[in-house]
């Protein structure tokens, strides 16, 4: 059985709802007003809404360089916030794969975020949601123009996790790509000379770290975005602590696969 189709049966009664394609961003002629639409789309949950603040969703979007057409991947895709926007974006040309390690299969709130997306995906069809462990669920059945990761890359470090093997789980990366496709990081900044076991114990990452294994996979640094800086986060809190939660200093990495 390939991963793809391996969907739990709880969620598979939602597949066979009437298809229906994204709303406003389908019909958008261009990549700016795909962009535009997609975070003014109507029918985009409250919650997502609220969580525009911190997550600058059209800056982010257009740092991504995400274009309607466009194959993406949306690794760990939490309660799918990103899967949305994308699938709106990309239209009925693309197609967005919302990918979830299995791993997380034991926090209550990646359940319930998982059954979420996949009853809202069911309707439609330019969007696929899978599970599979960790490194398998970084392979896809078609080449990808993204690949995107938001606030885990530090996850795969931890006992949890596996630990994932990161040079594996980078080449994977490298190999779901098309030549010239992206490879876009999100995740919360970890002061310099953090200890190797601060992905667990505060959820975060030195963007030091992230570059140099991304690139020993043979990607070449495309660009970094400060949007969602914050110089008043003290790195000492975890992400999760009231004090700094929702509004972490994060950095936004973007790596190419060359075209030959």
């Amino acid at each position: 059985m390939k991963f793809w189709q391996a969907i739990p049966l709880a969620l598979l009664a939602s597949a066979s709802a009437p298809a229906a394609m994204p709303t406003t961003a389908s019909r958008a002629q261009s990549p700016a007003n795909a962009l535009s639409a997609a975070v003014t789309d109507p029918s985009r949950p409250a919650e997502d809404v609220v969580r525009d603040v911190n997550r600058k969703p059209a800056a982010t979007l257009a740092f991504i360089g995400v274009r309607p057409g466009d194959r993406i991947a949306d690794y760990a895709s939490g309660a799918g916030y990103f899967t949305r926007l994308f699938s709106s974006v990309v239209g009925p040309r693309g197609h967005v794969y919302a990918s979830v390690p299995s791993e997380l299969f034991t926090f209550p709130n990646i359940v319930k975020g998982l059954n979420d997306t996949q009853l809202w995906a069911a309707k439609r069809p330019n969007v696929t949601i899978s599970f599979a462990s960790a490194l398998a669920a970084a392979r896809y059945p078609e080449p990808l123009d993204v690949f995107w990761i938001g606030q885990n890359y530090h996850d795969l470090f931890d006992d949890f996790m596996g630990p994932v093997d990161i040079v594996k789980f980078n080449r994977a990366v490298y190999a779901a790509l098309k030549p010239g496709g992206v490879y876009v990081i999100l995740d919360h900044l970890a002061a310099p000379g953090s200890p190797t076991n601060v992905t667990d114990t505060l959820h975060r990452i030195e963007p030091s770290v992230v570059r140099r294994q991304v690139e020993a996979a043979g990607f070449v640094f495309a660009g970094e975005s400060k949007i969602l800086a914050n110089p008043a986060d003290p790195h000492t809190d975890g992400v999760f602590n009231d004090r700094i939660r929702g509004r972490t200093d994060q950095f936004l990495l973007k790596f190419r696969k060359p075209r030959r």
